[in-house]
């Protein structure tokens, strides 16, 4: 026979002692017990609700906790990185200097090759750059420094990048700094120097 619950109520055993009541005449008592196994279920159903509530809190708890550790695994580096950005641009400045000038190979190939070490350890601990160029501007991702009359790309298209920005595992670390496109002041212009030939004429 399984065992019972400590708030389990045995049916059977109280149906046999109603029984031996009924058969005494103590109709009091009977009444009395009636409301006794109604209080006594009452407790198992409470008992039983705040158990699953319980248990519930726990799972929930323990999902948080899990997600908490698993963010701080993720982004744990975020302030060195950081730290690690400005050096990647003045690389990358040197590199493009180095460029333009006359017989620098060696010091071209030097700087090349560290800033692609530098780059594969910035894939390796999950930092991307922000995709900017030719993009519409986003705020969550760029920072306008400026703008310039464009006709060739639509208004508040990134024409020009001044300096990368870089996102850890989605969560952005640094906006690129970017220039927006602007229409050409044309109409104005046009205005005043139709103005300009009328008063000539005058």
């Amino acid at each position: 026979m399984a065992k019972k619950n400590k708030e389990e109520v045995d049916n059977t055993e109280i149906d046999e002692a109603i029984d031996s009541l009924h058969a005494d005449g103590n109709e009091g008592e009977i009444a009395d017990l009636h409301k006794k196994v109604e209080q006594l279920q009452a407790d198992a159903n409470a008992s039983q609700d705040q158990y699953l509530r319980t248990m519930a809190d726990m799972d929930n708890l323990r999902k948080r906790t899990q997600r908490e550790k698993e963010d701080l695994a993720k982004f744990a580096n975020e302030n060195i990185l950081r730290e690690i950005l400005p050096v990647i641009d003045n690389l990358e400045r040197a590199v493009e200097h180095a460029g333009q000038a006359e017989n620098s190979s060696s010091l071209f190939e030097g700087v090349q090759m560290t800033l692609t070490q530098f780059e594969q350890l910035l894939n390796k601990f999950g930092v991307e750059v922000v995709d900017a160029m030719g993009q519409i501007f986003d705020p969550a991702y760029h920072q306008a420094m400026g703008q310039l009359e464009s006709e060739e790309h639509p208004v508040n298209t990134v024409i020009q990048q001044m300096q990368k920005g870089y996102q850890l595992n989605g969560r952005l670390l640094r906006p690129a700094f970017v220039m927006l496109a602007k229409a050409p002041v044309v109409a104005e212009a046009t205005t005043n120097e139709t103005t300009n030939e009328e008063t000539d004429k005058e």
